[in-house]
């Protein structure tokens, strides 16, 4: 009687050769799928982690000056940028329009007058530009009944020229009370042309347009 080891017959090392491979198969799959969903997982955590860069350069490249001044007066980044997006969420719910040709004709003659005006009366000048800006944004589309909200609306596609119409606001509420020196005067009338350039032709040709106008003066 002989003893040993015991070797299964040669007709069944196929069989286990063929589930071996099955199983290492099997596995190398599941391990592809576990390194597909870990990655993904980095991913995600990086996009999330990013999101707010991301959005804070949109918002800055978007808002300019505007941006800075907002986080200034906000008592947090976050803070800002909320009420910024809040501003966007709002501008797209505005029906605004482009003007005609005649309009356009028509405000560029009146703006003419402003600064005809403005040589003998500076404070009434700067008062009609204020009321023409006005006309202008509400013939757009622009609610005009609060100035804070206006500044709002106007900041998400005329960012540049609302800090400067800031200003000249100021200058002309100083001006009617006559605390306003002429100097100041004339700049409040430059940048009341600046914004009623852009909302005439729109941001895209506001430097341009203004520029021309600039050099008439």
């Amino acid at each position: 009687m002989t003893t040993g080891v015991w070797l299964p017959p040669d007709e069944a090392l196929p069989d286990q050769y063929d589930r071996l491979d099955e199983e290492v198969q099997v596995s190398g799959e599941v391990l592809t799928i576990v390194i597909v969903l870990i990655v993904l997982a980095v991913l995600i955590v990086a996009a999330l982690a990013l999101r707010p860069m991301w959005r804070s350069r949109r918002l800055r490249r978007k808002f300019g000056p505007e941006y800075d001044r907002t986080v200034q007066e906000s008592d947090d980044r976050r803070s800002a940028e909320r009420e910024l997006a809040e501003r966007e969420r709002r501008h797209q719910e505005l029906q605004l329009r482009d003007l005609s040709d005649q309009e356009r004709q028509r405000y560029e003659m009146e703006w003419a007058r402003v600064q005809e005006q403005f040589i003998d009366d500076p404070p009434q000048a700067l008062g009609a530009a204020d009321r023409l800006v006005l006309a202008i944004m509400s013939d757009r589309g622009y609610p005009t009944q609060n100035y804070q909200q206006q500044v709002a609306d106007l900041s998400v596609e005329h960012a540049e020229p609302v800090g400067h119409y800031r200003t000249a606001h100021d200058i002309a509420d100083r001006a009617a009370g006559g605390s306003a020196s002429t100097e100041d005067m004339r700049t409040a009338i430059v940048h009341y042309r600046e914004l009623f350039q852009d909302l005439l032709v729109g941001a895209g040709h506001h430097s341009t347009h203004n520029s021309h106008s600039t050099r008439k003066d």
